[in-house]
């Protein structure tokens, strides 16, 4: 236990790291032991479709543990009942380990029933009840199966254009995953392939007793205090996107058991609550760029008050709007966020692009890029990308040019274009 209740903002800072496992040594060869660990630690990796660079659920593993084979978190999510990763909506869609489950059922209880905010994903349940009950039938006889595999009656749902614009084939089957009647067997590329939720799990996950609804949200904030270390209220609830209600709740009760300490962050206006195993560690000599969604940084507000650093990301930002770029990845540095890179994978010509490059008001720009252009080459070779090119956009690129190696014969080398 940190035996004191006040705490400066790098103090914050480094309790955050040490609890997101920026504090531990690299193995020479991640395993799968190492993921294993670390999924635990962090208890949710957030998936996201956006594949500029790398999928974003495949980051925060490299960021922590470096050049990892990524066929070891399919093999985590995907490898039969031997699987210690599942998929289900716990921050957004996001793979969680299987002991979680239990604590999630109430959730998927709800949506099944369609209360709260879960009365529009149910009402395909409420309005064709009979044509739910067909998809899922089709998912228990041929599963595992892709949502545009089923068969059924004509589609007669009004479309709307943009993502929303699902079948009825496709909503039914959303349904059935937040409701926890199916989940995802596999992925064929991106797309999910489903199955019996029975037929996926591990015995001991589905056998597991299952909390009540007070106890299974108490165990949720346990768990995000634990990768958070220290953090306001709204920081646990939005962890696994808890109602306030129930995290105000559950978080008194925390606070009343010792689970939770009650502490100040100076500059902070609310309360903080610190994980009584939280460290404090002395120095963090961190240097990783970090996925947009990675746990550290997917709470926009806590990312500024800990770092003074605002993100947004800028996809859906017509170009011309854009302030540092289309996929932009912050970098971390120390114990404080130096930098923010745009960063796209050429897959085609085996290069590492960099649009733009921006360094952070408090960081010296001498200091920041060569351990910057490490970095990206560290990325440009988990990702097997040969080069790397820099694009003289943004107040770092210039410094980022000077460490650019000279002449062909570098395994990687850097140009600077237009």
């Amino acid at each position: 236990m940190i035996p004191k209740e006040r705490f400066s903002p790098t103090e914050a800072r480094r309790i955050a790291l040490s609890a997101q496992g920026f504090c531990q040594a690299r193995p020479d060869t991640p395993d799968a032991g190492n993921l294993k660990k670390l999924t635990r630690r962090l208890g949710v990796v957030q998936i996201d479709s956006v594949n500029v660079l790398v999928r974003a659920h495949y980051m925060p593993a490299f960021s922590r543990l470096g050049g990892y084979e990524t066929e070891l978190l399919h093999q985590a999510a995907y490898a039969g009942r031997r699987r210690h990763l599942f998929e289900y909506w716990a921050h957004e869609a996001s793979y969680v380990p299987v002991e979680t489950y239990p604590m999630l059922r109430w959730r998927m209880d709800r949506a099944a029933s369609g209360s709260g905010i879960y009365g529009g994903l149910a009402q395909i349940a409420r309005d064709k009840p009979g044509y739910v009950e067909r998809m899922y039938d089709q998912v228990r006889q041929r599963g595992p199966i892709a949502a545009g595999e089923l068969e059924g009656e004509e589609d007669d749902t009004p479309r709307v254009a943009g993502w929303w614009g699902w079948s009825d084939a496709k909503r039914a089957m959303e349904y059935l995953f937040w409701a926890g009647r199916i989940t995802t067997a596999s992925r064929r590329g991106f797309e999910r392939l489903y199955d019996l939720t029975e037929r996926v799990l591990p015995r001991a996950a589905l056998d597991a007793p299952v909390p009540d609804v007070a106890e299974a949200q108490r165990q949720l904030m346990t768990i995000a205090s634990r990768a958070l270390g220290i953090a306001t209220e709204p920081d646990l609830r939005d962890y696994f996107r808890l109602r306030p209600e129930d995290s105000k709740a559950r978080l008194a009760e925390l606070v009343e058991a010792g689970t939770l300490l009650p502490v100040a962050v100076k500059g902070w206006s609310q309360p903080a609550y610190l994980d009584p195993a939280a460290r404090l560690p002395r120095k963090v000599e961190a240097r990783t760029l970090l996925s947009p969604f990675d746990p550290l940084v997917f709470e926009r507000t806590r990312t500024e008050r800990l770092w003074d650093f605002r993100y947004r990301i800028e996809i859906y930002v017509p170009e011309a709007k854009r302030v540092h770029g289309y996929y932009v990845l912050p970098f971390l540095l120390g114990d404080r966020l130096a930098a923010r890179v745009d960063l796209k994978a050429d897959r085609a010509n085996r290069t590492l692009l960099v649009p733009a490059a921006h360094v952070e008001g408090h960081a010296d720009p001498a200091m920041v890029a060569p351990e910057l252009f490490a970095a990206l080459t560290d990325m440009a070779r988990w990702l097997g990308l040969e080069r790397i090119e820099i694009v003289p956009r943004g107040e770092l690129a210039p410094w980022l040019a000077r460490h650019v190696p000279t002449g062909m014969h570098q395994q990687l080398i850097s140009q600077t274009g237009s």
